[in-house]
């Protein structure tokens, strides 16, 4: 009984890592199916700007900073795993804690006097920038546009 309850045990992990390495493959060919510019924004600007928070911890407001910005794209690991791919439901995510995370930074009149303070407002532009696209992607969403981004190919 022992030897074939963990033949059973070794076939079902076996065929969850399986599922995992399948799930990753979606993702990546929903990522590769957004137009490049998105793709660029988000590896290149809006996913590095975001974490980089972490290296400003000491830093007077740096551990409501980090939090509010991984807030915003935290969720979306979630969210992408359970879609399989991107949607328009990664926006909605973004609303609150960005925008609050914006209004910090904009009332506590950072100068740009040190590394931190140009951090901050740099972080703040991009974040703007993001809602910008991510608040008529939210409604769209809301009004029923759920599809993920994919090929015709990994429909499935």
């Amino acid at each position: 009984m022992g030897i074939s309850s963990n033949r059973q045990s070794k076939n079902t992990s076996f065929s969850y890592g399986r599922s995992f390495v399948a799930t990753c493959q979606k993702i990546w060919e929903s990522f590769r199916f957004l137009p490049v510019l998105v793709q660029a924004w988000v590896v290149i600007i809006l996913f590095p700007i975001n974490v980089a928070s972490v290296f400003f911890l000491s830093e007077p407001m740096g551990v409501t900073v980090a939090l509010l910005s991984a807030a915003g794209w935290l969720p979306n690991l979630v969210i992408v795993f359970y879609e399989k791919g991107f949607s328009k439901l990664m926006a909605l995510p973004h609303l609150l804690p960005w925008t609050v995370l914006i209004l910090l930074i904009f009332f506590a009149n950072a100068s740009f006097n040190n590394t931190f303070d140009i951090y901050l407002w740099l972080l703040a532009g991009i974040n703007s920038i993001s809602l910008m696209f991510d608040i008529p992607d939210s409604a769209n969403w809301m009004r029923g546009e759920r599809s993920v981004f994919r090929t015709n190919l990994s429909q499935q």
